[in-house]
């Protein structure tokens, strides 16, 4: 196995090949990846840019020919992502690091985006002191910022660099007993939100104490996509999806936006889920002034001076439901939805600033519309608040037995 080492080699050939000298100063292979479009490489790769360009369907005659940086740009990308991919198939990648501006970001972080939890991705960038999202995703990319811009080697380059490669060194030969360690333990993953807290914290807690072990991710819109990426990775056994509020932002335009793939990925895998309506009630802004004027006649309530959370009403609640109940009757595996009849989130209580039965009850007409010829999916309606302990209870019973069958017709 080796570390792949991703750069521009027209651009960037001598900042990389002193990254590979650090690298193999500690024992360590590597495998480099010129994504260059434009001048020569500084050095021979071990896969030139005709490699990269023909896994995104062109070549790099056509990319130079055409001189559209841009789409240079698009086109590595997509090819280094397969590349990367397939040598990470056949056993060939102990670890990705990547080096650019931000040309060399958008190419080296979409090859990490490709590769499964855990395996150790560095990008050195000089976007990672801003707004990251876009590169990392849901990922588990370590990113380094340079200080300098990477051209050229010199006392803050070859600083950082040397950095960068020890760190990756460090992360691909030093195992600890904890990582090398397996469990039998089925995962489960599990989503909440402050004003689902009560249920899930409860529900984690008893699937704990039965030996599962629950991964818990908060709804953030990054916390949706890196659960969805580790389902689709295979890591995940059993699906607690009780805080679906990221489909509301997706909807609306909030925020919190897990992105259109929210809720597809365990039915695509076909493992057990059991799915609620946690905090559809609202959508997520940052501070007050920052919420679009369209909304200004709505009902807001302001959480902190950096969080203002919006009413969801009737009609967007409906199209939620259609698009929950859309998604989970596609799905390959079984599904359970519970519908907490007296609230769905903390400020949906009776008496707080969100409850609106009307409104909720948009939302569970269109689910039970939705599901009403779906053959894989068991609908459950009870009357409680999804905070209630009753609530979590019955979530875990029901996930529990639909685990327990599957691995009972899978053995």
């Amino acid at each position: 196995m080796a570390i792949v080492l991703i750069a521009t080699l027209d651009t960037k050939g001598a900042e990389l090949e002193f990254v590979r000298a650090e690298i193999h100063a500690h024992g360590l292979e590597t495998l480099v990846i010129d994504a260059g479009s434009m001048g020569p490489p500084a050095f021979t790769p071990d896969y030139d840019r005709d490699a990269v360009f023909a896994r995104a369907g062109t070549t790099a005659e056509a990319i130079k020919a055409r001189g559209d940086r841009g789409g240079a740009v698009a086109d590595a990308a997509r090819g280094v992502a397969v590349l990367v991919k397939e040598l990470d198939d056949q056993g060939k990648v102990s670890g990705v690091l990547a080096i650019g501006g931000s040309a060399g970001t958008v190419i080296g972080t979409s090859a990490m985006r490709a590769l499964p939890f855990g395996r150790p991705k560095v990008m050195v960038s000089t976007l990672a002191s801003g707004q990251v999202r876009p590169y990392v995703g849901g990922s588990d990319i370590m990113m380094l910022y340079p200080v300098a811009d990477v051209a050229g080697l010199n006392r803050l380059t070859r600083t950082a660099l040397a950095n960068a490669a020890r760190a990756i060194a460090g992360m691909v030969a030093w195992k600890t007993d904890s990582e090398n360690r397996t469990s039998s333990a089925q995962v489960v993953s599990a989503t909440m939100f402050g004003v689902t807290t009560p249920c899930v914290d409860r529900a984690r807690k008893t699937l704990e104490g039965k030996g599962f072990e629950v991964l818990v991710f908060h709804a953030t819109g990054i916390g949706g996509q890196s659960m969805e990426g580790l389902i689709r990775d295979g890591l995940v056994d059993g699906v607690l999806d009780l805080t679906t509020t990221e489909l509301a932002d997706e909807q609306v335009g909030g925020i919190l936006t897990a992105g259109p793939d929210r809720l597809e990925a365990a039915g695509r895998r076909g493992i057990p889920q059991v799915v609620s309506v946690g905090a559809l009630d609202m959508v997520n802004f940052g501070p007050r002034d920052t919420v679009p004027d369209r909304f200004a006649s709505r009902l807001f309530h302001v959480h902190n001076e950096t969080v203002t959370l919006m009413r969801t009403t009737p009609d967007e609640n409906r199209a939620i439901g259609r698009r929950m109940a859309d998604i989970l009757a596609r799905a390959r595996g079984r599904v359970a939805v519970i519908l907490p009849l007296r609230g769905v989130s903390g400020l949906d209580a009776p008496g707080r600033p969100f409850h609106d039965p009307e409104a909720d009850k948009a939302l569970f007409d269109a689910i039970r519309d939705g599901l009403s010829q779906a053959h894989n999916v068991e609908l459950i309606e009870l009357d409680a608040h999804i905070n209630d302990p009753d609530f979590a209870d019955m979530a875990v019973r029901i996930l529990t037995k639909l685990m327990a069958d599957r691995q009972q017709l899978n053995s």
